[in-house]
């Protein structure tokens, strides 16, 4: 079975956030493909297989499958568009987050995705003792968002990966607003198998709607403040976050199963 790791949202090698992306002739066992992704030992792997016109798509953590995932949809966008579907300018995709599109926009690929809803939580102590400093406010959707108020805290940030643990909401993301971005942000997810998840596009669908309503804009063009680190062009566009970027390919490889 053929597998590629592409690194997503970055124009070069060993930047921005890995996925290994199977493109498969049809579906595995579930638990063979969680068995790959623990392998893989990457924040997703990606399972894809063509039905009709569009392809079904999957994105596996070492902790188990998750509903939706942003690095791994653009890195499977860009292996099809490279290797498989040199002509289309569109991609869409069937996943448990409904169908995602994503097209080629200039030297971009640009994903569309749903937001998710914030619902306003009360910043508690245990937030506090797992950051190390206080969020000026908090949030959650699927994930737990905590808006501080120096971007320096944000980028020198080393949470507390047990408390993380006791914190509701599948991810924790940190957002502050950035100098010469919008917003710098940082994603954690100790609770999938990673600590840090290097850039997360599905963190951005909380990050965004935060920012461009605080900002009272549609445009909000995001950094993901991680060693690897990773820059995302984001629209709000009602109930949906246009998420894009880039992604170069780091390796093609064979998986003998």
């Amino acid at each position: 079975m053929k597998q590629y790791t592409v690194d997503a949202f970055t124009d070069k090698v060993f930047g921005g956030n890995p996925a290994a992306v199977c493109v498969m002739d049809c579906w595995l066992p579930e638990e063979t493909m969680q068995k790959i992704a623990i392998e893989n030992n990457l924040s997703e792997t990606a399972f894809t297989v063509k039905t009709g016109e569009n392809y079904h798509l999957r994105w596996f953590t070492p902790g188990g499958e998750i509903d939706l995932c942003g690095h791994a949809t653009l890195a499977t966008a860009y292996t099809l568009f490279r290797f498989y579907e040199q002509d289309k300018q569109q991609i869409v995709f069937d996943t448990m987050s409904g169908q995602l599109t994503v097209n080629r926009k200039d030297d971009l690929l640009e994903m569309d995705f749903p937001a998710y809803d914030l619902k306003p939580v009360e910043v508690t102590q245990l937030m506090t003792d797992v950051l190390g400093v206080k969020p000026v406010a908090a949030f959650m959707g699927r994930d737990l968002l905590c808006v501080i108020e120096d971007e320096y805290v944000v980028r020198n940030m080393a949470p507390d990966m047990e408390k993380v643990l006791q914190l509701d909401g599948t991810l924790l993301h940190v957002t502050a607003q950035g100098k010469d971005y919008d917003c710098v942000s940082r994603s954690f997810a100790p609770k999938l198998k990673i600590n840090e998840d290097p850039v997360c596009g599905s963190g951005h669908c909380h990050i965004v709607p935060y920012w461009a309503g605080a900002k009272g804009k549609d445009k909000i063009f995001a950094y993901q403040a991680s060693a690897r680190g990773g820059q995302l062009y984001c629209t709000m566009c009602g109930d949906r976050v246009k998420i894009a970027g880039k992604a170069v390919l780091y390796a093609e490889s064979e998986i003998y199963i």
